[in-house]
């Protein structure tokens, strides 16, 4: 965060307290989807930081090894949450973070629901090609029919609900879920804390 050089030490510790306490919540909030605090914690600092950044600085600043702050960075540009960027006079990779939170919300979870759907519904799809082919093999017992046409059915609910779930992934994929649920109007900062300041008085 090398936007504080300008204020006091006491004006650049509250400042900087301030966003630890959002950098926390942000590492919370993404441990609650599968992503290690530490992660959300680099995403947190990077979302701070006034300008790009390389992997020697993360490694200093946040304290870690480089080879843990690249598997996070690493983790961070699979889930298309920071990029990699080009910087005049330096050879060494650059890295910024994607600040608009609605589309990490897409990206993340668009591609973490469409690997699990299409994996998942690759193995109803075999168990339904092997329910088929049993009906065929025992066509003579209805008790045994009874039971695969049970079976499908349930299959086929489940195939219905991921079908589903990649309409829903394609909408946030290509934007129209903002749409269906507009994003926020965005305050200008003056007006939003001072509407922040009254709700707190009530």
């Amino acid at each position: 965060m090398n936007d504080l050089s300008g204020f006091t030490t006491e004006q650049s510790q509250k400042i900087q307290k301030n966003r630890e306490r959002v950098i926390d919540s942000i590492g919370k909030n993404m441990d609650l989807y599968g992503i290690t605090l530490s992660i959300g914690h680099l995403y947190g600092y990077m979302y701070f930081n006034n300008g790009p950044v390389t992997l020697d600085e993360l490694s200093k600043t946040m304290g870690m090894s480089k080879t843990s702050m690249s598997t996070g960075v690493r983790t961070l540009m699979d889930l298309k949450m920071i990029d990699k960027v080009w910087g005049k006079g330096t050879r060494k990779d650059l890295y910024e973070v994607e600040p608009d939170w609605y589309q990490n919300f897409s990206d993340f979870f668009s591609i973490k629901w469409r690997k699990a759907v299409e994996g998942n519904m690759n193995a109803l799809n075999k168990s339904l090609v092997e329910l088929r082919h049993m009906k065929k093999e025992y066509e003579e017992s209805p008790e045994l029919q009874a039971v695969l046409e049970a079976d499908e059915a349930k299959i086929a609910h489940a195939m219905d609900y991921y079908k589903w779930l990649l309409r829903l992934i394609e909408a946030m994929e290509t934007g129209k879920i903002f749409e269906l649920i507009p994003k926020e109007p965005r305050e200008p900062a003056s007006q939003e804390a001072g509407r922040t300041e009254h709700d707190g008085r009530e």
